[in-house]
């Protein structure tokens, strides 16, 4: 390991060490003489006082003495801060973005975590911001601690060292849930470091042919993967399965083969499962991408993205599930647990009103929070804009299957 990443950390604690110290010495020194004083100036041992007109070599003592500690220390604190702030030109640079109350970490190749995932014996410089208001991301095993400022960018760096667990807290009080605002640097071996970077995620692994063509015209955004209910009734294990459908108002039973599947695909409107509404709009495809959607049916290929999977990935990410629980227990914010479509009072322009929270309304109150603010609850979580559509689709879905 380079002996000068080791230094960025001796550095602090010698200066740490080094004014501890002379402040340990001089409050003995100050409490030895003030006992000395008491003692042989009382009025016991000296009742008539005297009366100084000064000493040089006192004032000498205490103007230089005082100056030579102070230099001493301002010396030992620029050295320790110099080692913090100039990042060695090879570090592993990740971007680290804080938020009322979670992390959030971006890598080189775009994956993000809510950990701090790093590399072993590597130099690590992490660019900070924050989306909302000042938070402080502070290390204390590598003694980091920066101020993350909203429209700002700092940074910190540090050493990685051994593998390890360190845990990450924000020093400045940023609202109710200042102190949920924790997480961890995960340092690993290179080896496992590099198989985590470019390793999928089980809820986005790369899809089949199938699953491709159902992305393509939509499928997946009224259909689930796991058996939860959407717009539409789940694919889970659809092929093969009696269904019961309602044909001129009355139900019948049917079996979901490929005349079926085909059917519903092409004339939806034509036996519409009980239970459900005639929304779905006739799919054009072709003969070929709807042998593919039959293979897909059939289980020939790799299971599509799993309902709510991604969502709750996006949930954590963004650090939703920070101030809303999944249980139905209150935090900072609402409950996602039963959302969708429940009646909720808000308040608009200070008056109260009562809303159905449906895809548009959770969308609006994901983009312009304070715009509705629910009856009970402080208008705290920012906005977010920048959440990409494909999030938010997969946070509409996540919500949907908390029933």
């Amino acid at each position: 390991m380079d002996t000068t990443l080791i230094d960025a950390v001796s550095k602090v604690d010698t200066a740490f060490k080094f004014i501890f110290g002379i402040s340990f010495i001089i409050l003995f020194l100050i409490t030895a003489v003030t006992l000395y004083f008491l003692y042989r100036y009382s009025r016991k041992r000296n009742p008539e006082p005297s009366q100084i007109e000064g000493n040089l070599v006192a004032e000498l003592i205490w103007t230089i003495v005082p100056c030579i500690i102070v230099g001493a220390m301002f010396w030992y604190g620029w050295v320790g801060y110099k080692a913090l702030r100039e990042a060695p030109a090879d570090s592993y640079e990740v971007k680290c973005t804080a938020r009322m109350w979670s992390w959030k970490f971006e890598y080189p190749n775009g994956k993000t975590s809510d950990k701090l995932y790093v590399p072993a014996d590597t130099p690590i410089k992490v660019d900070l911001t924050s989306v909302d208001v000042i938070h402080s991301f502070y290390v204390a095993a590598f003694r980091v601690k920066m101020d993350t400022v909203p429209g700002m960018h700092t940074y910190v760096w540090f050493n990685s060292g051994e593998p390890a667990e360190y845990e990450i807290q924000c020093a400045e009080y940023c609202g109710v849930r200042h102190s949920y605002m924790l997480s961890k640097v995960v340092v690993v071996p290179k080896e496992e470091f590099d198989k985590w970077l470019n390793a999928s995620s089980s809820a986005t692994e790369a899809p089949n042919e199938g699953e491709e063509v159902m992305k393509k015209h939509g499928c997946f955004d009224c259909h689930t993967t796991d058996g939860t209910e959407l717009v539409g009734p789940s694919f889970k294990d659809i092929y093969g399965r009696d269904t019961v459908v309602m044909e001129n108002g009355k139900e019948k039973t049917v079996k979901a083969d490929d005349a079926y599947i085909e059917k519903s695909i092409l004339e939806p409107g034509a036996d519409i499962v009980k239970g459900y509404e005639d929304m779905m709009p006739p799919t054009e495809v072709s003969k070929e991408e709807l042998a593919k959607m039959l293979e897909y049916f059939k289980g020939g290929g790799k299971p599509a993205v799993r309902a709510g999977a991604k969502g709750a990935e996006v949930a954590e990410r963004e650090g939703c599930t920070g101030c809303h629980s999944v249980d139905g227990s209150e935090m900072v914010g609402p409950s996602f647990k039963g959302l969708m479509d429940r009646k909720t009072t808000v308040l608009k322009d200070g008056k109260k009103m009562e809303v159905t929270a449906n895809v548009e309304y959770i969308i609006s109150s994901i983009k312009h929070p304070s715009e509705y603010v629910v009856d009970g609850f402080e208008p705290s979580m920012p906005e977010y804009e920048s959440l990409s559509d494909d999030d938010m689709k997969a946070l509409i879905e996540y919500i949907s299957t908390l029933k």
